[in-house]
């Protein structure tokens, strides 16, 4: 069965079977209807090998994150899944399982693949960055969420500064004049900035920070638990925790209420991602939300621009933070 074929039973052109077919270009909501119809009913199939052959594309893009385990960015493939669909394009998902050895064995399959193009968020701030600039050596690459430096790639995520701008002030406006952090090792961006935003507006704002209250981990409920046994044990507690994910503030919050902590009427607790758990939470979580949706917009708007710039001239590298908003719930005091 041909295009052609379809093309004759549906009464239109091959070009306009193509683009119905193909999600892509001007085709009326009638005419769509009716050539899925009649491809249906030949039983007409896109053979993509053929179709990637002629138009030197597969239509597809590659996607490798951290941990797909972690809900946001389970959430955050979601929004890129969409975005992609929408322009006719599927998704191939790597999970690197926070390892950089796996991730840049993913990396380097995509690559054999012949995707089109690559959205990573690299496991490792250092132990990605070879992997991740040989793979951008080979296709058009974009870093979303977290970055390594020494790479002339596009990246696009969430002004990690600025939300930490947003929590501390809220905190200090509910009373709060002493804080934890709670968060991951320093091995990627998002805990380095994150970190970093926290004391520097800590100290903007005079908000006492012990150094043995900063307790640095993974990202996961277990070490919220573990974090919080320490500072109990430690004593006294700070009037705020605050947290690199939502993860470590469900931890935090379930612990809590282990030792009889009362949240937010002892500790404040913040968390960083808004999940979908996070309003679930027992109290539920003030958080940041990050712009999911724009982020994968703009992850694979660059994309499709560094796959269209001409490869002996590119262009300086984009460097996008988007704004944070913080979602205020029950786990603060209200200013």
């Amino acid at each position: 069965m041909t295009i052609a074929e379809v093309a004759a039973r549906a009464g239109v052109s091959t070009a306009t079977v193509s683009r119905a077919l193909s999600g892509r270009g001007p085709v009326s909501a009638e005419v769509d209807r009716r050539v899925r119809r009649v491809a249906g009913e030949l039983g007409y199939q896109v053979n993509p090998i053929a179709r990637a052959l002629r138009n030197s594309r597969t239509d597809t893009v590659g996607m490798v994150v951290p941990s797909i385990g972690n809900p946001f960015f389970t959430s955050l493939v979601r929004s890129v899944e969409h975005v992609l669909e929408r322009g006719g394009k599927d998704l191939f998902l790597c999970d690197a399982q926070s390892d950089p050895v796996i991730e840049a064995k993913r990396l380097a399959s995509l690559v054999a693949r012949n995707v089109d193009g690559i959205i990573v968020s690299p496991t490792h701030g250092m132990d990605s960055a070879a992997a991740v600039a040989d793979t951008a050596a080979h296709l058009p690459l974009v870093q979303l969420d977290r970055f390594v430096d020494g790479t002339s790639t596009d990246w696009v995520g969430v002004d990690d500064l600025a939300a930490m701008r947003l929590v501390l002030d809220h905190l200090y406006a509910g009373g709060a004049r002493s804080a934890s952090f709670v968060g991951s090792r320093e091995t990627n961006s998002s805990s380095e900035q994150r970190l970093s935003g926290f004391r520097r507006r800590a100290g903007e704002l005079g908000i006492a920070v012990d150094q043995a209250a900063v307790l640095l981990g993974e990202f996961s409920i277990e070490w919220g638990e573990e974090a919080v046994a320490r500072l109990v044990a430690a004593g006294p507690l700070p009037e705020a925790i605050v947290c690199a994910d939502d993860l470590i503030a469900l931890g935090v919050t379930r612990a809590c209420r282990a030792h009889g902590v009362e949240v937010p009427g002892q500790v404040q607790v913040t968390g960083f991602d808004n999940i979908d758990f996070s309003r679930l939470s027992e109290p539920a979580l003030t958080t940041v939300d990050q712009p999911r949706d724009r982020i994968a917009a703009e992850a694979v708007r660059l994309l499709a621009a560094a796959s269209q710039a001409d490869s002996g001239s590119p262009g300086p590298a984009a460097h996008i933070a988007l704004a944070p908003t913080l979602v205020i719930r029950d786990s603060t005091r209200a200013s």
